[in-house]
């Protein structure tokens, strides 16, 4: 006799969308997660703009003057969840979030408080 399957919960459903409210020195922000087959995107969503992973174009929000910093994952660690954003470092930003004081190199969780305290 085999044993019934596992039932999976809602997280292993997909697609599949999350966010929560993530606090921070400077405010407060919005965490982002989608995942789907084979994929995933995470973002942190502030009143000035966002800090995401690599699959953000910076082309196109520079266009329309949007503040975007990314960070980037790897096949081996991806950034699944917001919160592996804040550890990870930022390699590309729009010209709207350099001037808001980001930097490449800097950790995703500088990049937002800068977007906070920008928003004020």
């Amino acid at each position: 006799m085999s044993e019934p399957k596992a039932r999976s919960d809602a997280s292993d459903v997909l697609p599949r969308v999350a966010h929560r409210t993530m606090r921070f020195e400077n405010g407060s922000a919005i965490g982002i997660s989608n995942r789907w087959k084979n994929g995933q995107y995470c973002s942190i969503l502030t009143a000035v703009g966002i800090v995401g992973c690599g699959i953000y174009d910076l082309e196109t929000p520079a266009e329309f003057g949007q503040a975007i910093a990314i960070a980037r994952g790897t096949p081996q660690v991806p950034l699944v969840e917001p919160e592996d954003l804040l550890d990870a470092k930022i390699v590309g930003r729009t010209p709207q979030a350099a001037a808001l004081g980001i930097v490449e190199g800097m950790s995703g969780r500088e990049a937002v408080e800068l977007m906070l305290k920008a928003s004020r």
